[in-house]
């Protein structure tokens, strides 16, 4: 004990004073009370005001420890984002080097195989390189998904064009992507959460909704970046708490969205489709300038 709390004087927090304040007043009511038990006098006034002293810094020490717990939960929460975020990267450059390279490889020696066996076995050549081409293709398409490297080269706007045209190219779902401002400036971790949000509800569409129209919109606010995304399908009811009711991507754009400290909110009812609406708040440093451009814009 003794050690962490020299640790944390030389530190010179407001916790960590509270703290060593707490611990002498407890051993001087202590050594106080021992020495009144030995000399067998009465109780003084100035003890009873250095015990409720004590117990005063102690309630204080636990209403600061209360809330540095408090917020234990977003800090997991930003941390266990950032290490999914790395781990998908990972994988995404080891399935576009590795497993790209390797079957981009198999590719040249059929072709040289193909070029040195006799015509009734070139059929099979040619279902065997389309198979490969298919392979690679999707390859390169879940790579794209785990590590959207075209975030940092392209900007937001792009990125999520290229992943709806790639996405829903066989769907049959009519799409438009409505963004009338300029993106550039926006920072990162913003870029990729709004990317991740979209990413997650045109899966969900796919998957579940059976839409037929997809609206994608972007808009720079005085509050934040917003981002809404309308789809007409068969719908369905959000849960309060979507990580308890099993909804996982829904409680995946929750904790992104609370890690930036933004606002989500999805309203949607069987049969009348889904509307996914997020803000994402300005740093302090660009929110004056973000007001000026909204307002400029309208």
């Amino acid at each position: 004990m003794f050690p962490r709390l020299m640790t944390s004087l030389r530190c010179h927090s407001p916790s960590a004073l509270l703290c060593w304040a707490t611990a002498v007043l407890c051993l001087a009511s202590c050594g106080a009370h021992l020495a009144l038990y030995l000399l067998h006098q009465p109780i003084p006034s100035s003890l009873m005001v250095l015990q409720l002293a004590t117990a005063l810094c102690a309630a204080l020490q636990l209403g600061v420890g209360a809330r540095c717990i408090s917020l234990r939960p977003a800090e997991l929460a930003e941390r266990m984002l950032k290490v999914q975020e790395t781990e998908r990267q990972h994988l995404g450059r080891e399935l576009h080097d590795d497993i790209g390279q390797l079957l981009t490889a198999a590719k040249l020696q059929l072709q040289w195989l193909q070029r040195r066996l006799p015509s009734e076995l070139q059929s099979h050549c040619d279902a065997l390189r389309s198979t490969l081409d298919d392979t690679l293709g999707n390859v390169r398409d879940v790579s794209a998904l785990l590590n959207p490297r075209q975030l940092a080269s392209l900007g937001l706007e792009a990125s999520l064009r290229a992943h709806l045209v790639r996405t829903l190219r066989s769907s049959g779902v009519h799409w438009s992507l409505a963004c009338k401002q300029r993106l550039g400036g926006i920072d990162e971790v913003v870029a990729m959460a709004v990317f991740r949000i979209t990413q997650e509800a045109v899966t969900n569409m796919l998957r579940h909704a059976q839409a037929r129209n997809l609206v994608v919109r972007l808009q720079r606010t005085a509050a934040g970046l917003a981002l809404s995304i309308h789809d007409d399908g068969c719908g369905f009811t959000p849960a309060k708490h979507p990580a308890l009711a099993g909804q996982r991507g829904l409680a995946g754009m929750l904790e992104r969205v609370t890690a930036l400290q933004g606002s989500l909110n999805i309203i949607s009812e069987p049969g009348r489709g889904v509307r996914i609406e997020a803000v994402f708040p300005w740093p302090a440093r660009t929110r004056q300038r973000a007001g000026r451009a909204a307002a400029h814009d309208l």
